[in-house]
């Protein structure tokens, strides 16, 4: 009896968390790119490691900025080519944007024999930290998002991504003026708990400096599906799966980098 009323408290919280997400009106923190208070459009450059990043974790982020109004860049720094198939999960990176609403020619996938995809792949940290800075100059980036440095699922490319941005770009080069944000990786017990981790982020963020950490709930959970879909190439069982438990499908929690 007490592990049905168990279940069944879960089921309840399962759902409410769901309604909330569905209903919220307004995020729990100020915008992630406002300035003095003032909200005003912005050029914002997400920087991932491999097709199918920017629907497993940022889709939040992704469909919040979108909602605003803002004007988001996506640059991938590896075509995903591990297993030999970079060129069909480029084309499927291409097509999650479409879903996601990023403009197709503000999606830039990189194929460089210094940042290859895979586990124990050591990327250039000076070149990558280049190619970003010329991203953010080309295209007059006010705000950065990307991995923290663990990188949520500990993958050696999603550290390298920040490592690169936050040693070499923001502490050693001219590009320190721009704000920057990285994704904040979770225990593995809020990982999974799905839209739960909505009551957790919220109440983290509230007891956060407002300007240090922004909590952003994912109105639009279906169209995370959707973007993840596109991905066939790795639409598998788990991660079919690790897309429904996963708590990045319904919120993420962002924290400002440190210079």
């Amino acid at each position: 009896m007490s592990w049905f009323l168990i279940v069944i408290a879960v089921i309840l919280l399962w759902v409410s968390s769901l309604l909330k997400i569905l209903h919220e009106s307004r995020s729990t923190s100020r915008d992630v790119v406002c300035n003095n208070g003032e909200i005003r459009k912005r050029n914002v450059l997400l920087i991932i490691a491999h097709p199918d990043d920017e629907s497993m974790f940022f889709s939040p982020t992704i469909n919040h900025l979108i909602s605003r109004g803002h004007n988001i860049h996506v640059l991938c720094c590896s075509n995903g080519n591990a297993d030999g198939m970079g060129n069909i999960r480029k084309e499927e990176l291409y097509r999650a944007c479409v879903i996601l609403k990023v403009p197709l020619h503000q999606v830039k996938i990189l194929d460089h024999h210094d940042m290859q995809d895979g586990f124990g792949q050591k990327w250039n940290l000076d070149l990558l930290a280049k190619i970003v800075e010329e991203e953010v100059s080309t295209h007059s980036i006010d705000s950065i998002i990307t991995f923290d440095n663990y990188g949520i699922s500990g993958h050696c490319n999603h550290r390298d991504v920040h490592h690169g941005i936050h040693s070499k770009m923001l502490c050693e080069t001219s590009q320190g003026n721009v704000e920057a944000w990285e994704l904040i990786s979770t225990n593995i017990l809020r990982k999974y708990s799905g839209p739960l981790d909505v009551w957790l982020s919220i109440v983290y963020a509230m007891h956060q400096p407002s300007e240090q950490i922004l909590c952003l709930l994912n109105k639009q959970p279906r169209k995370s599906f959707l973007a993840m879909a596109q991905h066939l190439s790795q639409w598998v069982w788990f991660r079919k799966l690790f897309v429904l438990f996963s708590s990045y499908t319904y919120v993420n929690t962002l924290r400002k980098f440190n210079n």
